[in-house]
């Protein structure tokens, strides 16, 4: 398993929105904020911001004030949340029905690993499901306050 750059650098987007854009209801984060702070590319960050609009994940405002803000509190989006919305899903069980239908699985009846793969996703489903993008902002860093503590 293996996230790309689009969930890494969505979930510091949110991170930022989170910690600077939840000052009062209408403080707004804008494209370019993110990109001076993160030194990120400015087309790849709206790239990202609008499949989180499009998950409802932050609600975007149009116009010369306008920006990004969370579309519900930062302790009610999940690392899960923002990995399915970036990714698609957290980790692919390639045996199940619909995605065995685009591989070449020879062995499948005799297969015993996919109760593996099956709890593999479970496991952290469960897991990401329990991670908030609220913890994750108010962590520090390397050196400050663990996650999984």
């Amino acid at each position: 398993m293996r996230f790309t750059t689009k969930t890494e650098y969505g979930l510091v987007c949110l991170m930022y929105v989170a910690r600077y854009g939840a000052s009062s209801p209408l403080s707004l984060v804008t494209i370019t904020d993110i990109v001076k702070a993160e030194r990120f590319s400015e087309a790849y960050v709206a790239k990202i911001l609008n499949r989180l609009r499009t998950a409802n994940i932050v609600k975007s405002h149009h116009g010369k004030q306008g920006g990004y803000l969370l579309a519900r509190p930062a302790s009610q989006i999940t690392f899960k949340d923002v990995i399915e919305a970036l990714e698609g899903q957290t980790f692919e069980v390639f045996c199940l029905p619909k995605t065995r239908n685009e591989i070449v699985c020879t062995h499948f009846d005799l297969c015993r690993l996919s109760p593996i793969w099956n709890r593999t996703k479970e496991i952290l489903d469960q897991f990401y499901d329990s991670v908030t993008l609220e913890m994750m902002a108010k962590s520090t860093g390397r050196q400050g306050k663990n996650l999984l503590a």
